[in-house]
């Protein structure tokens, strides 16, 4: 998982990718999913990592936005975010 980088303590779930970083509460977070589509299902979301033709994506819904995650590890991030 070079470059993306997912945290999460004190009910708040941090994402880092080179410059950016994203502090969601868990509190705000509606769902957590995964994506078969390349580019996402929704236009406005916030797209945090490299998008690869083999990369899967993460889709965390929130009360404001939708973040989609480009990852090699899905499954791992998915479960982090949920514990």
């Amino acid at each position: 998982m070079l470059g993306l980088n997912i945290k999460k303590s004190n009910n708040i779930v941090s994402i880092k990718w080179q410059l950016t970083k994203v502090d969601i509460p868990t509190s705000e977070i509606i769902d957590v999913s995964l994506d078969d589509t390349y580019g996402g299902e929704e236009k406005e979301a916030i797209r945090i990592g490299t998008p690869y033709g083999t990369t899967d994506r993460v889709v965390i819904k929130t009360k404001k936005q939708t973040y989609i995650l480009y990852t090699t590890n899905p499954t791992s991030i998915k479960r982090k975010i949920l514990s």
